[in-house]
């Protein structure tokens, strides 16, 4: 047994204060289940048996039983290891993670305590442990593999100026073994140093390697999809299963297989490319929606965007590694049919067709951006969170609108065409007037998404768990559901997720809100990682 204390055995990736209360004339409906983790990065087999995940989005290590499906929190979030990435186990169970948002390596102790190892590591990720020694890596171009020092000295670089590393592994020829993304190779090279060789080229992209009881590199492809079996002798390959792209790492339990997807799914790899779900796909967050005008829901998830047709399941738009994608997606809006306006994390406004695989970066260079509206005369509205602006751009000229703002967030416009900002650090929305800023609605806690509709403002307000109406008219205000499962769970405070190099900017929430013709509301529940649907019980009648 690992030792490391663990919370209550739960279904979905936190335990929920309960269901939401729903005003009287609306009804709710789950049109995705919660998930069941924060997506799904590096995996490791404990002393225990069970499956260790790591969960960059959030900021979680959970671990998982081979046979059930069980999920325990091991390290939760808003707890000391943040953004964790990949991890690994020593004799003692000690529990070793890499910080890829931190640049650091932890350790967590059997009795729960953390510490630093080494924290001057720019994308730490890749991470392995042989015979008493630690071994760790830089996602990154230009990235480093490290030997750390157990007790705190002074790393020694085993390898400088490797082209995104990614999770490795020691052989049983001794040697380190590592997937190299930036070259689509993989590696190896002597514990001792010296110069690597290239054991396969031309492959899928990989991104982790394992070895298998028989001695073979299996390794993950992260842009193909592919799991592959390698013979590092030979360099012989053998298509174990072919998923869909995003796989991130890859674990043994005996002679069993296991893969993770970053979008959050867990499967085991049987005999004949056959797959077993462990953990279901799921959302990452999932941030902001859009409506098309033809019925089509699109969800931004980070790593992911997602289209989300009626009665149907999420299916993937675009993801970080694939051609064509603008980068990870936050805010979105939809203008024509097939036709979205997103913000990156990366800092970039851009035009995606998903349908052709294609984007147009309108603006870039910005600092956290969240939402996005378009307004009449075609100009694209952002919100700059990191500056405390709301900028437009049109015809590749970025103006200015509004700026000393408290970390906007949400944006619409409304009919006659001004814009309207939720201000979260400042608990109220805004509308920008040509003669300043004037308050719309205030008393909220942390408002982030909005959306408007025929004179009636919607507000997504994180920290109080609410949706709120407000009819700008009348100034009537009421709360049409309570106790959503949007923001952070109860008695969380999570810690800000920085940049993933040149891959994502500063990884924040966004409970984002979008509306269809028929008057039906759509939520990211961002806390259990769901899409929920409020309508009006005059649509059920």
């Amino acid at each position: 047994m690992s030792g490391i204390s663990v919370n209550a055995i739960q279904q979905g990736r936190y335990a929920p204060a309960g269901e939401p209360v729903i005003t009287p004339d609306w009804t709710l409906q789950r049109l995705t289940p919660p998930s069941r983790l924060f997506g799904a990065n590096g995996l490791r087999t404990g002393h225990d048996g069970r499956i260790y995940v790591a969960q960059v989005s959030g900021s979680q290590i959970s671990a998982i039983d081979p046979d059930t499906g069980a999920v325990a929190t091991i390290s939760p979030k808003g707890g000391e290891i943040v953004g964790p990435d990949d991890l690994v186990f020593d004799p003692q169970g000690n529990l070793y993670a890499t910080e890829i948002t931190e640049g650091r390596v932890s350790v967590q102790a059997p009795n729960g305590r953390t510490r630093v190892v080494y924290g001057d590591m720019p994308c730490a990720n890749p991470i392995t442990f042989h015979q008493g020694r630690l071994f760790a890596g830089e996602c990154r171009p230009g990235g480093r593999i490290l030997e750390l020092d157990l007790d705190g000295g002074a790393p020694r670089v085993l390898l400088d100026n490797v082209p995104m590393p990614n999770a490795m592994e020691v052989g049983p020829d001794g040697l380190l073994y590592i997937p190299i993304m930036g070259s689509n190779e993989i590696w190896r090279v002597s514990l001792d140093g010296g110069a690597p060789e290239v054991v396969a080229g031309d492959l899928g992209v990989p991104d982790a390697v394992k070895f298998d009881p028989a001695g073979n590199l299996v390794s993950t492809q992260v842009a193909s999809g592919q799991v592959l079996r390698i013979d590092p002798r030979s360099a012989r390959r053998t298509v174990l299963a072919t998923l869909a792209p995003g796989l991130d790492n890859l674990t043994f339990v005996g002679d069993r297989l296991f893969v993770s997807s970053i979008s959050g799914q867990v499967n085991e790899i049987l005999a004949g490319g056959e797959l077993r779900s462990l953990v279901p796909d799921g959302f990452n967050w999932p941030l902001d929606l859009a409506m098309g005008e033809d019925g089509v829901l699109f969800v931004m998830d980070g790593p992911y965007s997602y289209t989300l047709q009626p009665g149907g399941t999420p299916q993937v738009a675009g993801m970080l590694f694939s051609p064509g994608n603008p980068g990870y997606a936050r805010g979105v809006a939809a203008v024509a049919p097939g036709e979205i306006i997103m913000t990156t994390a990366n800092g970039a406004v851009a035009r995606f067709r998903p349908g052709r695989q294609e984007s147009e970066v309108l603006a870039s260079g910005f600092d956290q951006l969240y939402g996005v509206a378009q307004a009449p005369g075609g100009a694209v509205l952002f919100a700059e969170l990191g500056t405390g602006r709301v900028l437009s751009v049109s015809s590749g000229r970025v103006a200015v609108l509004a700026d000393g703002l408290r970390a906007p967030m949400g944006v619409a416009v409304d009919s006659d065409g001004s814009c309207l900002v939720s201000e979260s650090g400042a608990g109220r929305v805004v509308r920008l007037a040509r003669g300043g800023i004037e308050t719309v609605l205030d008393g909220l806690r942390t408002p982030q998404g909005i959306f408007l509709r025929e004179g009636l403002l919607y507000v997504v307000d994180a920290a109080a768990r609410e949706l709120i109406e407000y009819d700008m008219a009348s100034r009537v205000r009421r709360t049409l559901a309570s106790g959503l499962p949007v923001g952070a769970p109860e008695g969380v405070v999570p810690k800000f997720l920085g940049a993933i190099g040149d891959m994502s900017g500063p990884m924040g929430p966004f409970a984002g809100i979008t509306g269809a013709a028929d008057g039906t509301l759509y939520l990211s529940a961002d806390a259990e990682g769901s899409v929920l649907a409020l309508r009006p019980d005059r649509l059920n009648n």
